[in-house]
């Protein structure tokens, strides 16, 4: 943490977050200890030090330390395997051991910057990693707000174990209590957020436990704790599990770095700057140092609490290190008040915070932006509610890989042409007046070539001969680089085409592509001048001398009327929506007209010229759309309250001043229009 993380304004909301991030850290750690295999006074033991360590070494401005569910969960599941009892003397030998050993992964793993493949994680990929997480918590806690315990492992044991609950340990007054508990959060959350509604909550809840209202009906409270602080100890070494430990605790070493990171690393995104992965898991290695020498199961970073600290608007690691005071002056001096907290008001506050990390707006964004990336969301948030956190990474990063390889398998590519009086070659689906240039193929390729996608290119262009074609002009400046997989198939396919007496060309690349040509084989063609800096030079090798003949009979150089080019800027820029935005243009300039506004002149001019819309803007734009405006002549009229005959004059006035500066410019002779 640095200076720069605190600021004078920030400190009091920072500090005031803390101390309620301690508070709900007591049920959340308890509970998660518990499932761990460990008494729960163990659980707060972990809310000490190693979130003190987070607080003074992570980059992190925002995110929480602390025993969580996921490490809990694997340490929990262990134990069972090995026949060892939870809360058992031989538990507490054991899970230190286990947090120990994950300690040390991290550090190794820290040493080969293992953290570093975290950042090629995708967007998708990490909201449906959190939200799989989020969710995976809130069914462990439901059972606790029926009066129930909390449950472990994923979808279909949690949802086994609801079921259970809900028939043999239902508890109506519990589900009463939790639920109107979670009410209330949820819509302050929604109208009031930054009051801190879960001290209220969890005072309300104390109230109703000290009255004996709560024992009365049976509802579950919080044990009692013992006042002080941990004993800091070596963990004792069991080499009869030896083995087991290190393979338990690589895992969960996984799931602490992968998790802690991509979680805090999706918040450090949302608030503007980056976190040293280096840094980070050299943090993590020593929190679950100072866990393992308190006695503690692993400890990671808490999604649910780093959200409840965002929403009550912490901004620093203060938060941490208030945390971790606060917890100190409770183990020391305030430990009674503990067994006084009904357990389904706790789990309230712990679901209203983890409803607040499902990544509900990126899900709906997917959905309307890229329906593709929402598969791979849905994969990573089901993969973890199904099969755990692990499997839900491996899934959602292997369906990354594999969407990435399809798209540079099949990149963008079009076929271009000219379009008359204007210079450049333009694609022939994009824009309505491009015709091909007779017995010429000029094909752009928008990605590298390589064996994954070299087909697809060599069937485009075969597909497109003709009897006609002279030859293949590749506009090739998108591709950086082809492998040799490649190379061996252009070179087959120069061969054939020209067997065929036809000629092909790659053009307008980065000179470095064309050491690439040397490197694999097939240097030949830059010696032969097949590789050349412009398409237009291509076309001179070849024999065709501009102004080109076109396929509809006409010569590139003769220019096309005013009203047939409204639409060449702007299917460029916005393609099949180009007469709808041209619209939506025409009735901005309408509707800055003010008719309370006396000087209609000076109003007109504005219009026709777009003062304060056409910044910038190319004189084809300004033309396209004036002439697009002429079909609005009676509205304008009528806005402006001046003959119609009047704005059709200034109209096309102002299209031949646009005319002329056009011309000029062609000809190098300056701007002719103001």
């Amino acid at each position: 943490m640095t200076k720069a993380d605190i600021s004078r304004r920030s400190l009091p909301t920072d500090i005031m977050t803390g101390i309620i991030i301690a508070l709900v850290s007591i049920p959340i750690s308890m509970g998660y200890a518990q499932v761990a295999g460990l008494p729960a006074a163990y659980g707060l033991y972990g809310s000490v030090f190693p979130i003190l360590i987070f607080g003074l070494m992570s980059g992190s401005r925002e995110f929480i330390f602390g025993v969580d569910a996921a490490p809990a969960a694997l340490v929990g599941a262990f134990l069972a395997s090995k026949g060892i009892e939870a809360g058992s003397e031989r538990a507490v030998q054991v899970v230190p051991m286990i947090t120990l050993f994950a300690a040390v992964w991290l550090l190794i793993m820290r040493l080969l910057h293992a953290g570093k493949l975290a950042g090629y994680i995708s967007t998708p990929v990490m909201g449906g990693f959190i939200s799989g997480i989020s969710t995976t918590i809130i069914l462990m806690q439901l059972p606790k707000l029926m009066g129930g315990s909390s449950g472990s492992g994923e979808l279909i044991e949690l949802s086994a174990h609801i079921v259970k609950t809900a028939k043999e340990s239902f508890n109506g007054t519990s589900l009463l209590l939790g639920g109107a508990s979670l009410a209330v959060l949820l819509v302050s959350k929604r109208f009031i957020p930054r009051v801190p509604m879960s001290l209220f909550v969890m005072a309300g809840g104390a109230v109703l436990g000290y009255s004996g209202f709560t024992e009365e009906r049976s509802v579950a409270m919080l044990g009692e704790v013992s006042r002080g602080l941990p004993a800091w100890s070596l963990p004792h070494i069991d080499v009869d599990i030896l083995t087991d430990v290190l393979s338990v605790s690589l895992t969960i070493a996984v799931v602490i770095m992968a998790e802690t990171l991509l979680a805090s690393g999706s918040m450090a995104e949302k608030n503007g700057y980056k976190l040293n992965s280096d840094r980070e898991v050299l943090t993590y290695s020593l929190g679950n140092l100072a866990a393992a020498l308190t006695g503690c199961c692993p400890v990671n970073g808490s999604v649910s609490r780093s959200s409840m600290g965002a929403q009550y608007g912490g901004r620093s690691q203060v938060m941490s290190l208030t945390a971790s005071a606060a917890m100190i002056v409770i183990l020391l001096f305030f430990t009674g008040f503990i067994r006084y907290l009904p357990v389904p008001v706790l789990t309230a506050i712990v679901i209203s915070a983890l409803l607040g990390a499902v990544e509900f707006r990126l899900a709906r964004r997917l959905f309307r932006q890229d329906r593709k990336e929402l598969v791979i969301f849905l994969a990573a948030f089901l993969g973890v509610l199904i099969f755990g956190t692990v499997y839900g990474v491996l899934i959602g990063v292997t369906l990354s890989f594999v969407s990435m390889i399809i798209r540079t398998s099949n990149p963008k590519r079009s076929f271009l042409g000219v379009i008359p009086g204007h210079e450049g070659f333009h694609s022939l689906e994009r824009n309505t007046f491009s015709v091909p240039v007779k017995g010429a193929v000029i094909y752009r390729f928008s990605g590298n070539l390589y064996f994954a996608n070299i087909n697809l290119f060599i069937d485009d262009i075969e597909q497109s001969l003709t009897d006609e074609t002279r030859c293949v002009i590749v506009d090739s400046g998108a591709i950086c680089s082809f492998d040799i997989t490649a190379a061996d198939r252009i070179g087959a396919l120069e061969r054939s085409l020209l067997t065929k007496g036809i000629k092909l060309y790659f053009a307008s690349h980065i000179g470095s592509l064309n050491d690439r040509f040397r490197t694999l084989g097939i240097g030949y063609m830059v010696e032969q001048g097949h590789c050349r800096r412009t398409i237009s030079d291509a076309l001179l090798d070849a024999g065709f001398v501009p102004p080109y003949q076109l396929e509809n009979g006409d010569h590139s150089g003769e220019v096309l009327s005013p009203g047939s080019i409204d639409r060449l800027e702007f299917e460029w820029a916005f393609g099949d929506e180009a007469e709808a935005e041209m619209e939506r243009f025409t009735s901005v300039l309408i509707d800055q007209i003010k008719q309370d506004d006396p000087d209609k002149e000076h109003q007109l001019l504005d219009v026709i010229h777009a003062r304060g819309l056409w910044k910038g803007m190319s004189i084809l734009d300004q033309e396209g759309l004036l002439v697009h405006l002429s079909q609005h002549i009676p509205e304008l009229a009528g806005r402006l309250g001046i003959e119609e005959e009047k704005v059709s004059a200034a109209i096309s006035r102002r299209i031949k001043r646009l005319e002329e500066k056009h011309q000029a410019e062609e000809h190098g002779t300056g701007p002719a229009a103001r």
